[in-house]
């Protein structure tokens, strides 16, 4: 029996919250709610939710912070509810560990949208052939197991995120191919439409970071093409 997706809407605004439950309901998702952080956070490291739906500006623990901490602990998708505007905010969030966000005032039917599309990254990366899915891929410095999710940068394993990985491997399925962040959206991040390249690149940044501080060497195969977009540059020794 396929499992109910289950999804936890986090925001302090009670009409915000029963608007996204009546149009998530709709799509046979299971909702459950919390209107702070503290007890988002909470819920979030007791039971694993499919997806959460995090309001930034919350009062006391605020949602940057809830996504940090979650981040120590679980990988669980996150879609960020920032208020127009709030730019420096989503680049924090974004750097906190969130995948994807949406800005208020927003469409519902937008909303849903996302939620699929971060949804789809649970049936084993989705938009790969699943017949090539066990395997691991060796590079210099650079290991990924994709049947265990796994990556290790000069044999120190590196946690990524789902979204974090998917790119990563995504990459290094053609190495030395250049894709824009255009495409980088639509295959990675299943957008055909409402993207936002500053995802991309904000999530490129992220993987280095991360990368760099086990492997320098592993970090700087992310390669930039500019005016164009990225690529994983396999080292010639």
């Amino acid at each position: 029996m396929k499992k109910t997706p289950t999804v936890l809407v986090v925001d302090d605004e009670e009409r915000i919250r029963r608007l996204l439950r009546m149009y998530l309901e709709r799509e046979q998702y299971e909702i459950e709610e919390a209107d702070n952080g503290e007890k988002a956070l909470q819920m979030a490291l007791e039971k694993d939710y499919d997806i959460i739906l995090l309001d930034l500006m919350l009062p006391g623990m605020d949602g940057i912070e809830v996504c940090e901490k979650l981040r120590e602990k679980k990988s669980t998708p996150v879609l960020m509810l920032t208020a127009k505007g709030e730019e420096a905010n989503r680049i924090q969030g974004f750097e906190a560990g969130a995948d994807d966000y949406v800005t208020k005032p927003f469409s519902p039917r937008e909303v849903v949208f996302r939620v699929r599309a971060l949804l789809r990254r649970t049936s084993a990366t989705a938009y790969l052939n699943t017949a090539n899915s066990k395997e691991t891929i060796v590079f210099p410095h650079l290991t990924i197991n994709h049947d265990a999710h796994r990556v290790m940068a000069d044999g120190v394993e590196v946690n990524l995120t789902p979204k974090e990985y998917e790119l990563l491997y995504y990459l290094a399925q053609t190495p030395d191919k250049v894709f824009t962040r255009e495409q980088l959206l639509k295959d990675v991040w299943q957008y055909d439409f409402f993207g936002d390249l500053r995802t991309v690149d904000t999530h490129i940044k992220r993987l280095r970071e991360k990368l760099n501080k086990v492997s320098p060497e592993a970090a700087h195969m992310i390669g930039t093409v500019w005016g164009v977009g990225y690529k994983l540059e396999v080292p010639t020794k």
